[in-house]
């Protein structure tokens, strides 16, 4: 796996141009249902924007993408649990961890959007909660908010302290 992460992060230095791309399908898989718990897009998207600040890649074509992606991810997801209802749970790997669903489940009905906001920050909680809301038929519109507002956040969170931070220490040393 080490191995896969470095060879995407030293593509993403030797061809720039490709970087948008390559972070928006990482953040949307990253935010996916089912792919986020089989792609180690967190750890990619840091060393990525590591290299922003050690080589000048540029930070607001990636941030975009990241949030774009991110953004779609849960887009998708809460339409996939819209769509298909509880009958989501027998599909692979879901079938394989109820846990996911029914964790996800009580989290958002406790905390309804404020919920889909704060899920993005959680692992676990990334790959429920948006199909989740969509099962429970939560209200399109505040949905997109929170998923919007939650987006633009990660995205930034995802890429700026390695960025910016990088940089920082190396003006500071």
């Amino acid at each position: 796996m080490d191995q896969f992460v470095d060879t995407l992060v030293v593509f993403v230095r030797t061809h720039e141009s490709w970087g948008p791309a390559i972070v928006l399908m990482l953040a949307f898989g990253e935010s996916l249902a089912f792919i986020s718990l089989l792609l180690p897009a967190t750890v990619i998207l840091l060393g990525i924007g590591a290299l922003v600040g050690a080589s000048g890649v540029a930070f607001w074509p990636l941030w975009t993408s990241a949030a774009i992606g991110a953004f779609l991810g849960d887009w998708v997801s809460y339409w996939i649990g819209w769509r298909f209802k509880e009958r989501i749970a027998q599909v692979w790997p879901l079938s394989r961890h109820p846990d996911l669903l029914r964790h996800g489940h009580a989290f958002f009905e406790r905390w309804g959007a404020i919920g889909v906001f704060i899920g993005r920050f959680s692992g676990p909680l990334r790959a429920s909660v948006p199909i989740t809301a969509g099962i429970c038929g939560m209200p399109f519109i505040p949905f997109q908010i929170a998923n919007v507002l939650s987006a633009l956040v990660w995205a930034t969170g995802i890429l700026a302290p390695s960025a910016f931070g990088l940089r920082w220490i190396q003006e500071w040393l």
